[in-house]
């Protein structure tokens, strides 16, 4: 193994699917009914707070929840060659998916440097994970926690902040990025967009956690090509 992947093995790349917390805007308890009301007028004040909900709440962990975490790490197999492993955490029961997640980085790092890396995470996945989880009820892992550490201590890569170069003009999707560096793509049809669709009315929960899986593979060839090194072959990606 060159020099380079010695620390990639302590790189874990991340991606997370979420939904509103309800099908439907009539499902939620006054409080929080006011509470989107605000938040909408905010999105769209030209549109009524239901008819937004079922489309933007998943995206906002205050009204969403967490339905799949995808998580990916680089090895050397029995033949020495780099390889890549994946993994989803997905479900109906937010708290069991964040248990397993919590779980498996505090094992398998415990000893460890852990480094996590996710396209557009600082961002999204990684604050909304840290949000999702305290609303569980659950202790933040050490290595979300960011209290008291100083920016050069919080070991979260980013793919998008990588290619921004210091550009804070645009966002830069996943999509283009492996379109733009040739990148094998997921044949999945779905994008994020349609996630509350897929899980809420096509009952589809295997197919999103195939399709994050997916982004996670992703996002770590990018990686590669934003350090000008081989994508790792289709052969040497194994999903569990």
């Amino acid at each position: 193994m060159s020099n380079f992947f010695v620390p990639l093995k302590n790189i874990l790349f991340i991606d997370i699917e979420t939904a509103s917390c309800f099908q439907s805007y009539n499902d939620l308890g006054v409080r929080m009914k006011k509470a989107w009301n605000h938040k909408a007028s905010l999105i769209n004040p030209e549109k009524d707070p239901s008819e937004i909900y079922f489309s933007k709440a998943g995206i906002y962990a205050e009204f969403g929840k967490v339905i799949a975490i995808s998580v990916g790490f680089f090895f050397t197999d029995e033949n020495k060659r780099v390889s890549f492993k994946v993994k989803c955490f997905s479900g109906h029961n937010e708290e069991t998916i964040l248990r397993g997640f919590i779980q498996l980085i505090e094992t398998k790092y415990k000893n460890k440097r852990l480094v996590f890396c996710a396209h557009n995470g600082k961002e999204f996945d990684y604050p909304y994970l840290c949000r999702r989880i305290l609303i569980n009820g659950l202790d933040l892992p050490k290595h979300l926690n960011l209290t008291g550490k100083k920016p050069w201590e919080v070991d979260h890569l980013d793919t998008l902040d990588m290619w921004k170069f210091g550009d804070r003009k645009n966002y830069t999707s996943l999509d283009l990025l492996t379109a733009l560096f040739d990148i094998p793509g997921s044949k999945n049809d779905l994008d994020g967009s349609r996630v509350n669709e897929v899980y809420y009315l096509e009952k589809g929960i295997e197919r999103i956690a195939n399709y994050c899986m997916e982004d996670v593979i992703a996002t770590a060839q990018l990686y590669l090509k934003l350090h000008n090194k081989p994508l790792i072959e289709a052969e040497n990606i194994v999903k569990i």
